[in-house]
């Protein structure tokens, strides 16, 4: 990287992320009894004055890991539009330099006192420290590291939690091709292409040949059936040039056709070898394979030499 980048970047150290913002709702009981419920916490000192009190406190209180709860936008305000805080402009900064995931590594929290019912509490967000870049096993990276204030009403400190981020550039690594619905009517064709053999469906009783495949011939309506190997051969009936929606298994632009085997039936498949603006109706092409993965062999076609 850059010495600017890196001074973009470390100048961002000290700086508040997201201004104190309150929560939506104060402490309450029915918030309370939902987290407990949900962690299976039996602590009667959440839900019960009786046995707060018996322990020396002045009543209920709540479980000191809903800290962050108290301060969570929910979703309406997530989505709402909003003004842009030092929190999106550092994103922004991570990201022009590749680091576009995020997965959290740790976090350390120092309570200052437990919260009771009626309290409002808000948190501001500093950045302590950006790392240079580490390698990861999840790619190249950098440790982002805040610091969350929690305030109660009246400005004083009641948590203060070390938050630490990974923002990381993902590993490049091929996606896989979707895979194909594979039944008991299609596994045979499949099965075969692992082999490297393109076969066609054929009926045992009129023997007319159907792709795709199928329980019944629609010819005779015979359910005996077999298959047998096509020579490769074929023409261009019809194609698509793809351009969206992108996956990261293809290359674009992609190109889908329709080709007719020498032996009749028409396959979908993709062309390989031949730049879109030559692709014409009519145009002979063979068989290849594309060994997509170690669990999926496809066939695609390229024009005749």
């Amino acid at each position: 990287m850059s010495e600017y980048y890196e001074q973009a970047l470390q100048s961002y150290v000290g700086r508040v992320l997201v201004p104190a913002r309150a929560g939506q709702d104060p402490v309450n009981v029915p918030m309370i009894r939902h987290w407990v419920e949900a962690m299976g916490d039996p602590n009667p000192v959440y839900l019960s004055a009786g046995a707060a009190r018996a322990t020396g406190r002045d009543g209920i209180v709540a479980p000191a890991s809903m800290m962050q709860a108290w301060t969570m936008r929910g979703y309406a305000a997530s989505t709402a539009p909003s003004t842009r805080t030092a929190f999106d402009e550092l994103v922004e900064l991570l990201a022009e330099g590749g680091y576009t995931s995020v997965v959290a590594t740790d976090s350390e929290f120092e309570f200052v006192r437990e919260l009771v019912p009626g309290d409002e509490v808000s948190t501001e967000e500093v950045v302590e420290s950006i790392s240079a870049e580490k390698h990861t096993g999840l790619g190249p990276g950098r440790f982002v590291t805040t610091v969350r204030t929690y305030r109660d009403a009246g400005g004083a400190v009641v948590a203060v939690q070390k938050w630490r981020t990974l923002r990381f550039r993902p590993a490049q690594k091929r996606a896989l091709r979707p895979r194909p619905a594979v039944n008991q009517d299609n596994a045979f064709w499949f099965e075969a292409a692992m082999e490297k053999r393109l076969v066609i469906q054929r009926c045992r009783s009129c023997e007319e040949l159907r792709h795709p495949p199928g329980p019944c011939c629609p010819h005779c309506r015979s359910f005996e059936w077999d298959a047998v190997e096509a020579s490769g051969r074929a023409t261009v009936h019809s194609y698509v040039i793809a351009h969206h929606p992108p996956h990261p298994a293809f290359d674009y632009p992609l190109l889908i056709a329709l080709v007719e085997l020498a032996e009749g039936t028409r396959l979908i498949t993709n062309l390989v070898g031949i730049a879109p603006d030559e692709v014409a109706i009519g145009m002979p092409v063979r068989l290849e394979w594309l060994e997509a993965d170690p669990q999926l062999v496809l066939p695609v076609f390229r024009p005749e030499s």
